[in-house]
């Protein structure tokens, strides 16, 4: 299979596992916190759920993994992935978020940007390429992901998919 590679690249980020690490070190203070103060109810719950959470999103998050194929763009990042096919690529390019929404969390995302939905592979502190997809799949119409190097990303990504030319469409 290695032979089909047109590219394929890695892309970690220590600020977004600081991030989680962060996050879960914080919420295991706090349960623990809650249970050593006898307190009971709602709140140990959801600080129980913040730990599993945050735990979990520290070690899935780790690592991105972007492969191009002849046949599909494949983005892995621990247990998600998603496949698109490169018929179903109608345009690429850099992605221009707002502040906010570039800033506002790493993962695996659906979010609503210039009414287009899309779900978005993203770490912190990298550029990402989104996708315009010729046909919708479920809600999604737009897939976004971070990598070190979008120039190189969309040139390969373009010529696979035949869009030397193509001009992307709001």
């Amino acid at each position: 299979m290695k032979e089909n590679l047109l590219y394929e690249e890695r892309v970690s980020s220590q600020r977004t596992t600081a991030l989680f690490a962060a996050l879960a070190v914080i919420s295991i203070l706090l349960f623990v916190w809650q249970l050593v103060s006898g307190r009971a109810g709602f709140l140990r719950y959801l600080l129980l759920f913040l730990v599993i959470f945050f735990l979990f999103s520290t070690l899935n998050y780790r690592t991105l993994l972007i492969r191009l194929t002849p046949q599909a763009l494949g983005l892995k990042f621990g247990v998600f992935s998603w496949t698109v096919p490169l018929s179903n690529v109608a345009a690429c390019r850099l992605d221009d978020l707002p502040w906010v929404m570039r800033n506002g969390g790493a993962g695996v995302h659906f979010m609503m940007i210039r009414g287009r939905y899309r779900v978005s592979f993203n770490v912190l502190e990298f550029p990402r390429v989104v996708i315009a997809l010729r046909q919708r799949v479920g809600p999604v119409v737009d897939v976004s992901f971070t990598t070190q190097r979008p120039d190189e990303v969309i040139e390969r990504l373009k010529r696979a998919a035949g869009l030397e030319t193509a001009v992307w469409e709001s």
